[in-house]
């Protein structure tokens, strides 16, 4: 089954980069700047920042549904010159190398099924969870510090 991801909206992002450092620490937020090749995955473009690159690291809501209880946020990169990355059947490149948490959501945002996969296994538990017609999406997940990394999507 052909899937699809996109990266989230830099527009969203914007203004939290006007921000005094005082003013996003006050909303929980940090600025940084990437200071070695491979370690900042910007949740915007779904590619790694490099070296030199500013970015913020906050809080994103990216299960909002409020009367799940599966409801979640969780710590982000996002870089402030980045655009937004779109992916069709193929994984984003800060997916292709990671170990990943695999979670399928239905319409009410309550978990169907989940499963820990890496390398050329991501694609085949992406396939057959959205071959599940109760699945309405896949949240893919680093698996080693639990970050969201992207929504994965029928295409």
């Amino acid at each position: 089954m052909t899937f699809q991801m996109r990266g989230l909206e830099a527009a969203a992002f914007a203004p939290f980069f006007q921000l005094s450092d005082r003013d996003l620490e006050a909303i929980g937020g940090q600025r940084v700047y990437a200071d070695e090749a491979d370690a900042y995955p910007c949740r915007i473009s779904l590619t790694r920042a490099p070296v030199g690159e500013e970015l913020l690291l906050i809080s994103h809501v990216h299960l909002p549904k409020a009367s799940s209880p599966y409801r979640a946020s969780g710590p982000i990169f996002v870089s402030r010159s980045a655009a937004t990355g779109h992916y069709r059947g193929e994984l984003a490149p800060i997916l292709k190398d990671r170990l990943l948490s695999l979670r399928a959501y239905d319409g009410a945002a309550m978990i169907v099924d989940a499963e820990v996969a890496e390398g050329d296994d991501v694609l085949d538990v992406i396939g057959r969870f959205l071959s599940n017609r109760r699945v309405a999406h896949v949240d893919a997940h680093f698996a080693r510090r639990g970050c969201f990394g992207a929504r994965i999507e029928r295409a």
